[in-house]
């Protein structure tokens, strides 16, 4: 679905008329704050917003951990996506308002490696496990898919044989990305995040009896100014006309 489509969607459930009354009479400025798990599908939906609503959104993407960090230390932001777990965290400090708490999408952990290189067996927990027993070299994420697969790691009794491996995550840089230089002879990352990077091929998402699906979420800040364009920014996001571009990127619907 084109961003003209989006548009032309929404205008017949009526959101885009009445977002646009309140929008572009009184354009808006949107900060929002949030980890990259959201990123591919909300940077293809954003611009549809803007066009509809006159409203402009200007993003900062940090990591998880970082990001929360940031807002529990005070920063504001009008809108705050990160994965559920911490959002809830944040709307029990008093950061976040709770009712206004939304779950934007879900995401599975995806398996890449250098493209070209000889294929491994992603199919099976087994063929994971004895693909990261053969690689030199081995890399996740510090986020929550990176959490899941030390969790994995440390289930299989394989922490201290595999820790060698392990290439420390660069902040702001994919995953797929330090597998396509060479630097990771296999990577685990949300898979909306391998989709994108050229130079791997992806493998597909790890089997269902060792897949950990994540829930990112978004909520208004409570010191936010006017949140009616914060609001209409994460009805637009979660709308069910938004679902096509949310699994377009490997994502699910929230």
């Amino acid at each position: 679905m084109t961003m003209g489509a989006l548009i032309a969607a929404w205008a017949k459930l009526g959101a885009v008329g009445v977002v646009m009354a309140a929008g572009i009479a009184n354009a808006a400025e949107i900060k929002v704050i949030g980890s990259p798990g959201t990123r591919e599908p909300y940077t293809l939906l954003v611009p549809a917003f803007e066009k509809a609503t006159g409203h402009k959104v200007m993003t900062t993407w940090g990591g998880v951990n970082a990001v929360a960090k940031r807002v529990a230390d005070g920063e504001v932001a009008d809108v705050v996506m990160l994965p559920a777990p911490q959002i809830d965290d944040l709307i029990k400090a008093g950061k976040l308002a709770a009712e206004t708490r939304v779950n934007v999408a879900t995401s599975g952990v995806g398996v890449a490696i250098r493209a070209g290189a000889p294929k491994i067996d992603a199919s099976s927990s087994d063929g994971i496990r004895k693909a990261l027993l053969a690689a030199k070299t081995i890399a996740y994420s510090a986020g929550p898919s990176g959490v899941h697969m030390e969790r994995l790691i440390a289930k299989w009794g394989l922490t201290d044989q595999l820790k060698a491996k392990i290439v420390a995550p660069i902040p702001n840089v994919p995953i797929g990305e330090v597998v396509a230089h060479g630097d990771a002879e296999i990577g685990f990352q949300q898979v909306s995040e391998l989709l994108p990077v050229k130079g791997i091929d992806y493998l597909g998402p790890l089997p269902a009896d060792i897949q950990e699906v994540t829930v990112f979420s978004a909520a208004v800040h409570k010191a936010a100014g006017p949140t009616d364009a914060a609001r209409a920014l994460l009805k637009y996001l979660t709308a069910p006309d938004a679902a096509p571009i949310i699994r377009k990127t490997g994502m699910e619907p929230g």
